[in-house]
């Protein structure tokens, strides 16, 4: 059984796998629909969902289903697209410092290996395009675009070393709009791309999910937030970060159609969770305590039995010990005595 705390996946060499060319072979309607039932099964138990994921079955999600035929009718290896791995939290409670480490190692394996399940019953395989997307956000989670480039060359760099790059690959905001300023990328990723903040506000108002995703990224952007260094008073951060949450969803519809039109066809995948019939399916990286932590947002604790889980730091440090890597904090290793 695979295991999201302990399998990974890595990034390409540049900046993006590409889409595979059409082959000679294709498959009958039937094999295509079973065949995309057998890749669901392997993706089902790794769903990220604030409903009850018990019972899945590949018949509850026909968006997946017609997404992955695009790639099986013709027996192409399938291209899934994974925003996410913006950069690290910039609350140093929260993660170890800047730049990847176990937790984005793991996480990166366990991509890799779903890719491998994947291959397993389809062979022509599966990649996997991490479209990281720190920089789309950078002025509204305030963290520098240097600081967001060491990282998403740092989890570059991740692929490489831990021999990943025939899978993974990495697409980011470098690789759209040419030689622009980020923040004229920025500019221009949102007028090409966002919904109107009104549009936005109606919509919050009125379904439960996307008021949902709203809550939980108003609730990300206080916690990214050291308290110890605002200068204002917990309501009006709160207050800022409401107004804050509706431009990252903005910026994150917008580079979803970004990347469509750089990679047509993808199968959609995202760190979030996502109810049955989303266009994207909502994907667990690693072992956490709720469905919104990722390994960007927290850091590793490796239990006496080996298991390994997300969360804050500061609750880490409470239960267990820093270990290096390279010289550098990694995670933390459970005392025996608290397990």
């Amino acid at each position: 059984m695979l295991t999201p705390s302990v399998t990974a996946a890595a990034p390409t060499g540049p900046t993006s796998l590409g889409t595979p060319g059409p082959t000679s072979a294709t498959r009958t309607t039937r094999g295509t629909h079973t065949t995309c039932e057998e890749i669901l099964r392997v993706l089902l138990p790794y769903r990220r969902t604030l409903d009850d994921p018990h019972g899945d079955t590949p018949d509850a999600f026909p968006v997946q289903v017609r997404q992955l035929s695009h790639w099986v009718a013709a027996d192409r290896p399938i291209l899934f697209t994974l925003p996410g791995f913006p950069c690290k939290s910039p609350n140093p409670a929260k993660v170890l410092g800047p730049l990847p480490d176990e937790g984005e190692r793991l996480a990166l394996r366990f991509l890799d290996r779903l890719c491998a399940r994947i291959t397993a019953v389809y062979p022509p395989g599966a990649r996997m395009l991490i479209c990281s997307d720190g920089h789309v956000f950078s002025d509204l989670i305030r963290v520098p675009d240097p600081t967001i480039d060491a990282y998403a060359d740092g989890l570059r760099a991740l692929i490489d070393d831990e021999g990943l790059a025939a899978r993974l690959g990495v697409f980011d905001l470098r690789a759209a709009y040419g030689d622009l300023t980020y923040d004229e990328k920025r500019a221009r990723i949102e007028a090409a791309h966002a919904p109107t903040l009104e549009a936005l506000r109606a919509e919050t108002r009125a379904d439960g999910t996307a008021r949902r995703l709203y809550q939980g990224i108003t609730r990300f952007l206080f916690e990214d937030t050291d308290l110890r260094t605002y200068p204002g008073t917990r309501s009006a951060l709160q207050r800022e970060c409401r107004a804050r949450a509706y431009g990252v969803i903005r910026r994150s519809r917008a580079w979803g159609e970004l990347i469509a039109d750089h990679h047509p066809g993808a199968v959609r995948l995202s760190i979030h969770p996502q109810p049955r019939g989303s266009a994207k399916f909502g994907i667990r990286l690693l072992a956490a305590p709720d469905a919104w932590m990722t390994p960007w947002h927290a850091c590793v604790l490796e239990h006496a039995d080996g298991r390994r889980e997300l969360m804050r730091r500061a609750d880490a440090e409470r239960l267990g010990r820093p270990v290096l890597r390279d010289g550098r904090p990694s995670h933390f290793a459970a005392d025996p005595a608290t397990g």
